[in-house]
């Protein structure tokens, strides 16, 4: 049985003070993790005051991005073998905005899985197509080219770990959420990739995520689908309140 996970992903959003206010807020409302499993994914500036104010540790702390090197001359970047000793769950990998404003390939993202892997943690990869190849009826290739790409080298045994996240790229952040129906079937296209790359079983344990204007609203018919493990939320988990109806979908 897969654990769904509610996920929000902050982005280049919040102070260190609004960061403890909602820990504050949502750490003692949050699901039992063999239920509903709970994330946040922010800066790396505001990690720590997240796992300082996390009372019983029910909710997952996560990066929202880490460099493929554990060490070195690498002004900005952010370290997994930092992250791993502060105890961070997951690492956000490939998002779309990476791949459009940081120009990150399928190589890079490789390399990104690899090194969330080597440290312990485990990497939410995230898949994207366009409008245009939607529309153009291409995104089959777009999302298993960037599946099969991402996972170049990883073990079946790390692939039973990994959480993969489908964000149409049209939908994020635009109030445009992808129906139902089409999160299903990106979701049901990721899994039969990880088992032609791996097996069944690695696909039918492995969680997949759907991201993209996910809101209290359209939450109850996405988590409907048997292919849709769970959400990652940009706008909808940077308020506590709504981050929580998110989380009690199931009320």
């Amino acid at each position: 049985m897969r654990i769904p996970l509610i996920a929000g992903n902050w982005k280049m959003n919040k102070t260190i003070d609004e960061a403890k206010a909602f820990m504050q807020a949502v750490s003692d409302q949050v699901t039992d993790p063999a239920e509903v499993e709970t994330a946040i994914a922010a800066p790396a500036i505001l990690l720590s005051t997240m796992l300082a104010n996390n009372p019983g540790h029910r909710l997952r702390i996560a990066a929202e991005d880490c460099y493929w090197e554990d060490s070195g001359a690498f002004t900005g970047e952010t370290s997994p073998q930092a992250l791993a000793a502060m105890k961070i769950t997951y690492v956000i990998v490939g998002h779309s905005e990476r791949r459009a404003y940081f120009n990150e390939t399928d190589d890079t993202i490789n390399r990104k899985v690899h090194a969330v892997y080597r440290n312990q943690m485990t990497p939410i990869l995230c898949c994207d197509e366009t409008m245009g190849r939607l529309e153009a009826g291409e995104k089959i290739h777009w999302v298993v080219s960037q599946v099969t790409g991402a996972l170049k080298g990883i073990t079946e045994e790390r692939a039973r770990q990994l959480i993969i996240a489908y964000e149409p790229s049209w939908a994020i952040g635009s109030g445009k959420s992808a129906s139902a129906e089409q999160a299903e079937e990106g979701c049901y296209l990721i899994r039969q990739t990880v088992a032609d790359l791996y097996s069944d079983d690695v696909a039918n344990e492995m969680r997949v995520l759907y991201g993209g204007s996910v809101n209290p609203e359209n939450i109850d018919s996405i988590m409907a689908k048997p292919n849709i493990d769970g959400v990652l939320a940009g706008g909808a988990s940077l308020n506590a309140e709504t981050y929580l109806q998110l989380v009690h979908y199931q009320k």
